[in-house]
């Protein structure tokens, strides 16, 4: 039987060329909250629960060498960006004796928008397994703010020298409802709720004095195998017919997407000196799964590259996921996409932070012109 709440938990390359231009406009520190595609291994800090697959090999085979609480077999997207602008990895902020001055990040698996009493009014607390909301994560950073800065003008200024990666958020919400089988109309109904409370978060950063923000968009959910997995009765006319994902949730996570960028144009208006980047997560991924030869993947249908064969084609077996017993590792990840049927290759990430730092996959790049102006 599933252990839902624990499961919910869980669905949460190459070297990018160096801009010479980086160096006369360094941010000072990153500060990145979000979920399980950013957590460094808060989930982890205090101890490693005996379930928690992610925390054992094949996890972090690459580059760490050993697993380190990401959901990957190596860096995130989070870890290239801050290699990219001259910053150390960033430290999970409840790592014990690190320093958080270049940064911290407060991410950690399961985290929602929303807070948990959301879900309890809708009958949904059952089945989500929530270690720390977005604003929850807000509280971290302003209990850590006496141990990075000495006055209210100290961290302003430190603040407005760095980035702020928010996000992302959206994919546990709306898991909630997904994995109760709720209908999908009652899925749509959430998705307001998540953009106000992404919107509330950044203002309440804006107040602290924050002036540069990367918001990123929700995956294409229905390209990844958990979902093609225990969804797999689904009509043919509901796969793409060159993708093979399923639109229902691609429709889904579009307009998440959609919403939250008219919802960032609206914030750019009211805080004209505030620099707030779209980072997209959807497309790439898209692109991963149609060209994937442009990227050096395989050319295969939504595949975990780490998991057990389970219904249909897509490796992914909810009794035996990747680094449960019974899960293997394929032999290249870097040539893969989807690492664990949930999460992203390392691979996959760098090609998205640099999509993210010069084009095309942010609106702006992190690291376009109109930064050096």
């Amino acid at each position: 039987m599933i252990n839902l709440p624990i499961f919910l938990s869980l669905l949460l390359l190459s070297s990018v060329y160096i801009n010479p231009l980086v160096s006369a406009k360094q941010y000072a520190a990153i500060f990145n909250f979000g979920d399980s595609l950013v957590d460094a291994g808060n989930l982890c800090a205090d101890g490693i629960p005996a379930y928690l697959a992610t925390a054992r090999l094949p996890y972090g085979m690459n580059f760490f060498g050993y697993p380190t609480g990401r959901c990957s077999d190596g860096r995130l997207v989070i870890d290239f960006l801050a290699q990219e602008l001259g910053l150390p990895l960033l430290p999970p902020s409840k790592a014990k004796n690190a320093t958080f001055h270049r940064g911290a990040n407060f991410a950690i698996t399961g985290a929602t928008a929303l807070d948990i009493s959301f879900f309890e009014g809708r009958g949904l607390g059952k089945n989500i397994w929530n270690s720390g909301s977005l604003h929850t994560q807000l509280k971290w950073f302003e209990e850590m703010k006496p141990s990075i800065c000495s006055s209210p003008q100290e961290c302003r200024d430190l603040f407005r020298r760095s980035l702020f990666v928010v996000g992302e958020f959206g994919g546990n919400d709306y898991n909630a409802p997904i994995f109760s089988f709720r209908k999908m109309h009652e899925v749509h109904e959430i998705i307001p709720f998540v953009v106000e409370s992404i919107m509330k978060a950044i203002e309440k950063l804006i107040a602290e004095g924050a002036i540069e923000f990367v918001v990123p968009g929700v995956l294409p959910i229905g390209c990844f195998p958990v979902y093609l997995s225990i969804f797999n009765n689904e009509q043919v006319t509901n796969y793409g017919s060159r993708s093979g994902c399923l639109k229902n949730f691609n429709t889904l996570a579009w307009v998440h997407n959609s919403m939250l960028q008219r919802a960032i144009v609206k914030l750019r208006n009211k805080y004209p000196g505030v620099r707030i980047i779209y980072a997209d997560f959807y497309t790439p991924v898209v692109q991963f799964i149609l060209q994937p030869e442009k990227f050096g993947f395989y050319k295969q249908t939504p595949r975990a590259c780490c998991g057990a064969p389970g219904m249909g084609s897509y490796n992914f077996n909810l009794t035996a996921k990747c680094g449960d017993p019974g899960a293997t590792s394929c032999a290249d990840p870097k040539t893969h996409w989807n690492w664990d049927g949930i999460h992203l290759t390392e691979a996959s990430y760098g090609h998205i932070a640099k999509g993210w730092l010069y084009g095309p996959y942010a609106d702006p790049p992190i690291l376009s012109r109109d930064r050096e102006q």
